[in-house]
């Protein structure tokens, strides 16, 4: 099977109904409406177990999920703290030039002279553009803007960043 995707993680049971309170993890909380199956990962889970989505609806920054089988409070509060997680086929489309994070950690990032500076290991989200935190051989990181004068290319299938350094960004 392929990497799953986290969408959303369970953070209570809903009602008495076996409905489920889950925090979204996407930019596209609307998704879930057109959600038909998802996958549930966690809590000593043997492996990934796939429900049938029979309802959505949403209650301030939650989506109140009825799964198939889940029928009771006591069963849906066995689902806290698990995620629902989607293949990578059912993602929302980006526009040209715009990436999951999960496609940008992992990146080995090198100047456009070809100079290796590491890896992307996370993603700051401190306001107005992400950060990409990369980190070296030897544990020293570089803040990267994500901006188009600094990130230059991106090569999802090559596993490639290559980024023009600004002054004072070393």
């Amino acid at each position: 099977m392929t990497s799953l995707i986290a969408i959303g993680k369970v953070t209570a049971p809903h009602g008495v109904a076996g409905e489920i309170r889950v925090l979204p993890l996407t930019d596209f909380p609307d998704r879930f409406q057109q959600l038909k199956k998802v996958y549930l990962t966690g809590k000593g889970m043997a492996g990934p177990r796939l429900l049938t989505v029979t309802g959505v609806k949403y209650h301030k920054k939650f989506v109140i999920l009825k799964l198939a089988g889940v029928e009771s409070r006591t069963e849906a509060e066995k689902l806290r703290d698990c995620y629902l997680k989607i293949e990578p086929s059912e993602l929302v489309p980006l526009p040209p030039g715009h990436y999951y994070h999960f496609q940008i950690i992992g990146l080995q990032v090198k100047t456009l002279e070809g100079e290796v500076l590491g890896e992307v290991v996370e993603i700051l989200t401190p306001g107005c553009n992400d950060v990409y935190v990369v980190q070296d051989q030897e544990g020293n990181e570089i803040l990267i803007p994500a901006i188009k004068d600094v990130v230059r290319e991106i090569d999802l299938e090559g596993g490639l960043m290559r980024v023009e350094l600004l002054e004072g960004l070393r």
